[in-house]
């Protein structure tokens, strides 16, 4: 067997059957499945307290805390997801399977990093840190999109192979960070 970063790549495929294999057994497919749904719910509440400051002016304290939090979510499961990644695919991150996931990823934490930035350091207007958030968020709500994509074309590629949806531990959250 080929350690995971040397073996050759079908580019048709996102798992090998080893990759899917380690992908099942690992317990880091079920952290990453709990905490992208908790992630997008506190998504969802933060964007209307942030949306709630901008159209009046009111509650930033709240807006702002909200927003804190996701970006600590957002840290927790990058953080999980590389290390989901190295045990499934034997690296970090950019493996080729979700290299263009994590490319914008990086985006996306670069937009959450720079508001928590600007929070610290008081570098923008409450009203100007708003909408650096809902510049982050948007880069969120496109990297959600790309991975449940990729879930999707998972769960088709693994019908396509004979295999049973929702069989395993990770069927159900593939790709998912």
């Amino acid at each position: 067997m080929q350690a995971p970063s040397e073996r050759p790549r079908n580019t048709a495929l996102i798992y090998t059957e080893e990759e899917r294999a380690r992908r099942d057994a690992t317990p880091w497919t079920l952290v990453q499945g709990a905490l992208a749904p908790i992630q997008f719910f506190i998504f969802l509440v933060s964007v209307v307290l942030v949306l709630r400051f901008i159209a009046t002016g009111r509650g930033f304290e709240a807006a702002a805390a909200s927003v804190v939090v996701k970006t600590l979510a957002l840290y927790a499961i990058m953080i999980t997801g590389s290390i989901w990644e190295k045990v499934v695919f034997g690296r970090y991150l950019f493996a080729p399977s979700f290299f263009w996931e994590d490319a914008f990823s990086m985006i996306v934490l670069a937009l959450h990093t720079a508001y928590l930035a600007a929070l610290l350091f008081g570098l923008l207007s409450d009203r100007g840190k708003m909408f650096l958030a809902l510049a982050a968020y948007a880069s969120y709500f496109i990297n959600a999109g790309q991975f449940i994509l990729k879930l999707r074309a998972a769960r088709k590629e693994l019908e396509r192979a004979g295999g049973q949806p929702g069989a395993g531990a990770c069927v159900a959250m593939d790709g998912v960070r």
